[in-house]
C-alpha cells in the first residue's frame, strides 16, 4: 500500500502486438507492421519517437483525435484500430493498406484511361467530402497518402497520414495560419498565409487530377520558390498538347475548378462530387490509353530533378571547399554515427512478446552528414572527382564515400 503523498507508479502492461518489417520512415516516425498477439491479425503501427517530437507533442495528440473522429466511417479513410504509449514512444495502430501508393498501382496496370482516373478522384473526393462534414481538413493530401486495402483490382482507396489534418471548431475559428503541406500541392492561401481551410483539399484534389492525367504536376519548376510563385498566380496550362490530346474538355474544366485562387470561388468537395466529370457518363470522357504518356512523363521528370539535385549538390561542394581555410574541419571527427544513433527510440519499456522493439530512424536528420561529405575541406581535385563519379553512377551523391575520404 502506497503511503500518503506517494504518487502510485504507472500500471505496466504486457504488450498486445508484435512488430515485423518496416514499411516506411519518416523524421520522426517509423511505419511498422504488426500483428495482434491474441487474434493473429495484421496491422501498420505508426511508431513516433517522443525525443524527437519534444515541443511538437500536440500534432501526435491532434492526429489521434482526427482519425478517432472518423474511423470507421467512410470506406475510403484509413482507420485507427488502436494507440498507446510508452516511456520513449507513441504508438498508431491501423489499417494494413497491403495495395500499395496510387500512382505505384497505375505503372503496374496493363492500361490507363480517363475514366480509371476520374473513378480514383471519385474516391478520394467522396472522403475528403465526408472530413469536411465532419469538420476537418486534411491538409497533405497527394498521390502518396493515398494508399490502396488490399493489392486485388477492385480494393478500396484509403487517405491515409493525418499529421497534419486539423479539426475546426467552426464556432472559434474559421481558419488556419500555419504553413504545412507539400509544396507542389499547396493552394496559394497557404503560402499567402491569410488564412486557409477545407478549400485547400480542393485544390490538391485538382493538383492530383492533373497529375493522374499526365504524369506531372501543374506547378513543376525547378526549385520549390519557382514553384510557389507559379501557385499564387495559378501559372499553368495543359501543354504540351501532345499529352493532353487524349483527355477530354470536361476533365480540364473539373481541374481549373479546382484550381481557383480565391478560396471562396473554389468548388467545394460536395460540388466537386456533382461535377459532369465526376458524376456524369463515360462516354464524355477521353478514350485513350494514357499510361505510356503518364509513365513516361513521370519517369522524365523524375530523372530531371535528380539531375538538378546533383549540380545543386556539386555546387554546395564547391561552395563548402571555397568557403574553408587550410582544411580546418576536414579532420574533426564525423559526427553522423552518433547522430543517427541517438535519434533510435530507446527500447525500455517498449518490449514485446519476443523481447525486442526495432525502430530505426533511416531519415531522422537529414543534416547528419560529415564534414567531408559536405565538401568541407576538401580540394578541388577531391570535388571533381566526387563530380565524375557522380555523373558516371546517377546512383547518389555519397555513394563510395569512404573511398573518397581516404584518397
Amino acid at each position: 500500500m502506497a503511503s500518503q503523498g506517494q504518487q502510485p507508479q504507472p500500471q505496466i502492461q504486457p504488450c498486445r502486438y508484435k512488430t515485423g518489417k518496416t514499411l516506411g520512415a519518416g523524421s520522426y516516425s517509423v511505419v511498422k507492421e504488426c500483428v495482434h498477439i491474441d487474434t493473429g491479425r495484421y496491422y501498420a503501427a505508426k511508431v513516433i519517437n517522443k525525443r524527437l517530437m519534444a515541443g511538437r507533442e500536440h500534432m501526435v495528440r491532434n492526429e489521434i483525435a482526427v482519425l478517432k473522429r472518423v474511423s470507421m466511417g467512410h470506406q475510403n479513410i484509413l482507420t485507427l484500430v488502436d494507440y498507446f504509449e510508452t516511456m520513449n514512444n507513441l504508438y498508431l495502430v491501423t489499417d494494413l493498406a497491403l495495395g500499395g501508393e496510387l500512382f505505384d498501382r497505375i505503372c503496374r496496370k496493363g492500361s490507363y484511361y480517363e475514366s480509371d482516373a476520374a473513378d480514383l478522384i471519385r474516391a478520394t473526393l467522396s472522403a475528403v467530402a465526408y472530413l469536411h462534414d465532419h469538420g476537418i481538413v486534411h491538409r497533405d493530401l497527394k498521390p502518396e497518402n493515398l494508399l490502396f486495402r488490399t493489392p486485388e483490382d477492385n480494393a478500396d482507396l484509403l487517405i491515409a497520414d493525418f499529421g497534419l489534418s486539423r479539426i475546426m471548431d467552426e464556432e472559434q475559428f474559421h481558419v488556419l495560419t500555419t504553413t504545412c503541406g507539400t509544396p507542389g500541392y499547396m493552394a496559394p492561401e497557404i503560402f499567402k498565409k491569410s488564412g486557409h481551410g477545407k478549400p485547400v483539399d480542393v485544390w490538391a484534389i485538382g493538383v492530383i487530377s492533373y497529375f493522374l492525367l499526365c504524369g506531372y504536376t501543374p506547378f513543376d519548376r525547378d526549385s520549390n520558390l519557382e514553384e510557389m510563385q507559379a501557385i499564387l498566380v495559378a501559372d499553368y496550362s495543359f501543354t504540351p498538347m501532345e499529352y493532353w490530346r487524349g483527355v477530354s474538355l470536361t476533365a480540364r474544366q473539373f481541374i481549373k475548378k479546382c484550381l481557383t485562387i480565391d478560396p471562396t470561388k473554389r468548388m467545394t468537395a460536395h460540388e466537386a462530387l456533382s461535377h459532369p466529370w465526376i458524376a456524369g457518363p463515360e462516354s464524355g470522357r477521353g478514350e485513350e490509353d494514357l499510361l505510356p504518356t503518364v509513365k513516361k512523363n513521370f519517369n522524365a521528370r523524375r530523372t530531371l530533378h535528380k539531375a538538378i539535385d546533383t549540380v545543386r549538390a556539386i555546387n554546395q561542394l564547391r561552395a563548402g571547399g571555397m568557403g574553408m581555410m587550410d582544411g580546418a574541419l576536414s579532420k574533426q571527427p564525423s559526427r553522423v554515427n552518433d547522430q543517427v544513433e541517438n535519434s533510435k527510440p530507446k527500447d525500455e519499456g517498449d518490449v514485446h512478446a519476443d523481447g525486442q522493439m526495432d525502430v530505426d530512424m533511416k531519415d531522422a536528420d537529414s543534416g547528419a552528414m560529415d564534414p567531408r561529405g559536405n565538401g568541407m575541406g576538401q580540394s578541388e581535385a577531391q570535388i571533381e572527382e566526387q563530380k565524375r563519379r557522380i555523373n558516371a553512377t546517377q546512383q547518389g551523391l555519397w555513394e563510395n564515400r569512404g573511398n573518397a575520404q581516404a584518397a
